[in-house]
Order: structure tokens, then sequence, then C-alpha cells
């Protein structure tokens, strides 16, 4: 795995360090927002729902479009460094935001640049390899965000721990987010054939019927993916200590670092589909188990390190599976399509989710997210690649 890794471009290596820096900035903030909006702004977890609902729903749509845009105009870099630049900017206007409408604007600013850059960077990532290097590509990109993710929350605990204010802390993620524009603006357009350019296309056709199958199970995966930070609410609410939050969060990070990028490799040798299966069976048994009350600080430690093996062994492989079904020349639309999918459903799963939270009960949120999840485990088994043509997905 390791010449593996040194034969991989520098490109690759590039957009990975990008990742690690900006989402270092995310996360020093991503496990603060719940709190920051309960303690500062008063906003209780419907209000979370639909902050996070909308933003990442907005930024779905802007995933196709920009996929759409880079099959046809054959240039990802622009739309990367766009991407990040808002993202920059926005992070930490937070700290000035007196209502958590404000927090709803702000949000939706830094996931469209999230929109706007994701699919070009995966079309990048995945023309700048070849098939069979996708696996690892892919789980080594997620593996260095990760990294950026474990420190990212340790940088918060020792600000709160310290005594800095929500706000401050807020205000800190203007640094990483120059650096990151900085390191985009040093990104290179890999080397493409001359192909005849094709008219816009917004719908799916030239997509393999696998393809859409799959997306329509992962948009069904994704119903039962609300947004982490009801896991954050949940674990104070069994007896975290705030300031160990943010630690909490990073270690499910540290273990997705380690574990994504060798579980991702393997989907290169296995099959993909069965590491996806195992995945989100786990997924389901930690949202089962998230829903009783008597969890101890131990058992919340075991479930919150089994969700991390899951994002370990899906953010990697999920996009090589797309980029695997993807047509030639069809990458930017076939990642759009995905994420768009994948990421409406978490406005509907994220208002669920916080509704039946608040409204009933926690225990209600997570069985339904369970079920959900078992549902999609249940169709990707057993429909997605139900014809002759694609019995053995890579």
């Amino acid at each position: 795995m390791f010449k593996t890794l040194q034969s991989l471009p520098r490109a690759v290596w590039l957009i990975g360090l990008i990742s690690f820096v900006n989402d270092a900035a995310s996360e020093m903030l991503y496990p603060l927002m719940p709190l920051y909006l309960a303690s500062v702004l008063m906003a209780g977890p419907k209000a979370l729902g639909l902050i996070e609902g909308i933003a990442e729903a907005s930024s779905s749509i802007f995933k196709l479009v920009s996929g759409v845009i880079v099959d046809r105009t054959k240039k990802t870099k622009p739309w990367i460094v766009i991407g990040y630049f808002l993202a920059g900017i926005g992070r930490p206007l937070i700290a000035i935001a007196n209502s958590w409408t404000w927090v709803l604007c702000i949000r939706f600013t830094d996931r469209l640049g999230k929109g706007l850059r994701s699919s070009p960077r995966d079309a990048l990532l995945a023309e700048s390899v070849a098939p069979n290097q996708r696996g690892i590509t892919f789980g080594l990109h997620r593996s260095m965000d990760n990294a950026g993710a474990v420190i990212g929350p340790l940088v918060a605990a020792y600000l709160l721990s310290v005594h800095v204010p929500l706000r401050d802390i807020f205000l800190w993620a203007v640094v990483p987010g120059i650096i990151t524009v900085s390191l985009a603006l040093c990104l290179r357009e890999p080397p493409r054939e001359q192909r005849v350019v094709q008219p816009f296309s917004w719908s799916l056709e030239g997509l393999s019927p696998q393809f859409k199958r799959y997306i329509l199970v992962a948009g069904i995966f994704a119903l039962a993916n609300s947004s982490d930070m009801f896991l954050l609410l949940r674990a104070r609410e069994l007896g975290v200590p705030q300031e160990q939050i943010p630690l909490l969060w990073a270690a499910i990070s540290l273990i997705t670092t380690v574990f994504g990028a060798p579980l991702s490799a393997l989907s290169d040798r296995f099959s993909r589909k069965n590491f996806i299966l195992i995945a989100w069976f786990a997924f389901a048994f930690f949202y089962v188990a998230m829903s009783f009350s008597n969890i101890t600080i131990w058992m919340l430690c075991g479930l919150f390190a089994i969700y991390g093996l899951f994002k370990a062994a899906t953010e990697g492989v999920e996009k090589a599976l797309v980029a695997d079904l993807a047509p030639m020349g069809m990458a930017g639309t076939a990642f759009g399509w995905f994420n768009l999918v994948s990421g409406l459903m978490l406005l509907p799963a994220s208002l669920i989710f916080g509704w039946l939270y608040e409204s009933f009960n926690p225990s209600h949120a997570f069985l339904f997210s369970g079920f959900c999840a078992a549902l999609a485990f249940l169709l990707l088994a057993f429909w997605v690649f139900r014809s002759p043509e694609a019995q053995n997905p890579r």
C-alpha cells in the first residue's frame, strides 16, 4: 500500500493537504455549533435541524450544477478555488451573528462553497489516477480530511479549557481559510484528450441503470444520516462534559483517519459493495443503540468508535464506486447527481430527526434513522446490482 501511496500524483496529495487545512478549521467549529446555538443564541434542536438541513440540501444542488459545468468546460480549478474562498470567509462571520437566522445564512454561504468545489474536486481526483487506484485515492483524501478533523476539535478543546469565548474561537477560523485558498491556487488541471463538446444536460441520460439505483438507495440511506451535531447533543445529554465534546469528535476523526485509507485500498482488490454493506449495517446498529437512555460513558465511547469505523469504510469507497459506475467523460455529472441526491435528503433527515428529538424524545429519532439505514442496506444487498452484467461490482 505504501508504494501505491508514493506513486500517487502531486494533485492527489495537494488536494488532500487542502482538505486537511480546511477541515481543521471546519471541525474546530463544528462541535461547538450546538453549544453556541443553545448557550449563546438560545436555539433548540428544531432550529439546529432546520439550519443543517437547509445548508446541506442547498450545498447538494450546487454540487450537481458544478459537476455538470465541469464536464462541459473541462475546468475544475476555478470552482475549487471559489468554493474554498466562500467557506473561508463564511465561517468566521458566525462570531458576529446575533440570531440563529443569521447563522443559517452564514452556514448557507459555507455550504455553497462546499457545493461548488466538491464535484469538481472529486472529478479531478478520479481523472488523476488509474481505475485500480480510485479506492486508495479517495481513501487517502478522506483520511487527510479527517486528520484535519482531529486537529480542529483538539484546538477547540484547548481554547475552551483556557476560557476563550465561543465567539473568539469562530474568528480564528479566518487563518486556515487564507491558507486553504492559497493552496488551491497551486492546483493544475490534468491533461485531457480533446473531445466533442456536449451541450449542458441536467438529466440522468447516459448514466447506467445500476448507477441510478445506487443513488436512489444512497438517498434513502442519507435520510437516516442526519446532522452529526445531533450525536454531539445526545452525548452531552448522556453525561459527557462540555469541554470533552470536541475531544469525542476528535476521536471519531482519528479513527476515520487511521482506517480510511487502508479500508479504501482494500476495496480496490475486493468488492466495494460489500464494504459499504458492512458499514451500513454498523451504522444501523449504532443508531439503534444510541436510542437507549441508560448508556454509560464507556459504552458511548465504544459506540462512537463504531461510528468512526463506519465513516472510514464508506467515505472513500462510496465515491470510488461512483467513479466506477460513471461513463467516460461524465464523472462530474455522476458525482453531481450522487452528491445532490445524498445531500438533498439531509434536509428532511435533519428536520424529521430534530422534530422527533424535540417533540417526542431522542429514542424515536434514533430508531427512525436506524430503520432507514436498515432499508437501504437491504436494497443495496438485493436490488441495486441485480442485473447479470453487474453481479460482481468492484
